[in-house]
């Protein structure tokens, strides 16, 4: 298999060498690309989840990988360059879900087939879509901190913030639907929200900071939409001297994140090894090339998806769904100061 990386067009050649699962004749070009760098996931995990499962699934496929920092301009720059390199094939994670109606219809025109990823195409139907459950994620990060607060005695009509993710995104859209359902429904009140541009923890972390010179002690919780705008939002909290800290949720299971569970400074986070959506994508992305229709689990915005299920993580059950899973080792996480909380939550010995 060859690949192609490029955030800073880089190319590496990589040899194949697991049986495959498409013919030579139907080898072909696929491009992935991902929306920003602002989470270490699409690196980290992303990429070389999908690079694996293609390698084993189609080892003479040319894979294309580039990362758009953000930038919906440079997205559609780098469709342009993958169907002019030949891609028959793209796996796209949107930075904007509205502007990549336009690149649905530009790699239409052109015969090449769209697998939305992670972040839905609300406007135009891609040819499949993968991701895990961005609703329910929302409703289950929220629904994790209502019962938490009420098993710690908060009482009804105490007030919360809300951070959703950015205001570009649908899956973002999605998990603020999942987290309003939970809320609404419970005893507490919203008492401020916010849509976070690019899901910046900078901007997250300026918001939060505004809102704690507000409402003071009356936040008697936070729910972040994801792992990074809950690292600003903590930040804001230890900056304003908060002690002890209000429950604050995420989302990604980062390793940072992991670490602040670990000492007490987040409350949850939701664990989906983006290997098993990646690997979907490239699942699916084989079945096109072998000239098949793949199965639709379920349908989303006019468009055949699969929808992962999640699991929230907490302290409580952190070595359980993270460790004793192999998602992430203790030489991983457990470093520094954080070897003492893993030891007391029986990571380490």
């Amino acid at each position: 298999m060859k690949i192609r990386h490029s955030i800073a067009t880089v190319s590496v050649v990589v040899a194949g060498l697991l049986a495959t699962a498409v013919t030579a004749q139907e080898a072909a070009t696929v491009a992935f690309l991902m929306p920003d760098q602002a989470s270490t996931r699409y690196e980290e995990h992303d990429f070389p989840g999908f690079k694996a499962a293609m390698e084993e699934l189609c080892p003479d496929c040319e894979i294309v990988y580039q990362n758009a920092n953000a930038d919906a301009s440079l997205q559609q720059q780098q469709i342009n360059s993958v169907i002019a390199q030949g891609a028959k094939i793209i796996v796209l994670d949107p930075v904007d879900s509205s502007a990549a109606a336009g690149l649905v219809q530009i790699a239409h025109s052109q015969g090449v087939k769209v697998i939305a990823y992670d972040r839905p195409i609300p406007d135009v139907p891609a040819d499949y879509y993968v991701s895990f459950d961005n609703k329910g994620i929302g409703q289950a990060i929220a629904q994790s901190l209502v019962d938490h607060l009420k098993a710690e005695g908060v009482p009804e009509g105490a007030g919360v913030l809300q951070i959703n993710g950015s205001p570009t995104d649908a899956a973002a859209g999605l998990i603020r639907d999942g987290i309003d359902a939970a809320l609404d429904g419970s005893e507490y009140k919203t008492l401020a929200e916010y849509d976070t541009p690019d899901w910046a923890p900078s901007k997250a972390q300026e918001w939060a900071a505004g809102q704690i010179n507000r409402f003071g002690g009356e936040i008697t919780g936070i729910v972040a939409a994801n792992d990074g705008t809950a690292g600003g939002a903590i930040a804001a909290l230890k900056a304003a001297g908060a002690d002890p800290l209000p429950p604050v949720t995420g989302n990604d299971a980062t390793i940072a994140a992991l670490q602040l569970i670990i000492s007490g400074d987040q409350y949850n986070t939701i664990s989906k090894p983006s290997e098993i959506v990646a690997r979907a994508a490239a699942e699916v992305a084989t079945t096109f090339l072998k000239g098949e229709t793949p199965e639709a689990k379920t349908t989303l915005y006019d468009t055949p998806s699969e929808l992962f299920v999640p699991a929230v993580v907490t302290r409580e059950n952190i070595k359980a769904e993270i460790f004793d899973k192999g998602i992430q080792t203790p030489e991983e996480v457990c470093t520094g100061d954080y070897a003492e909380g893993c030891r007391e939550l029986g990571i380490l010995q």
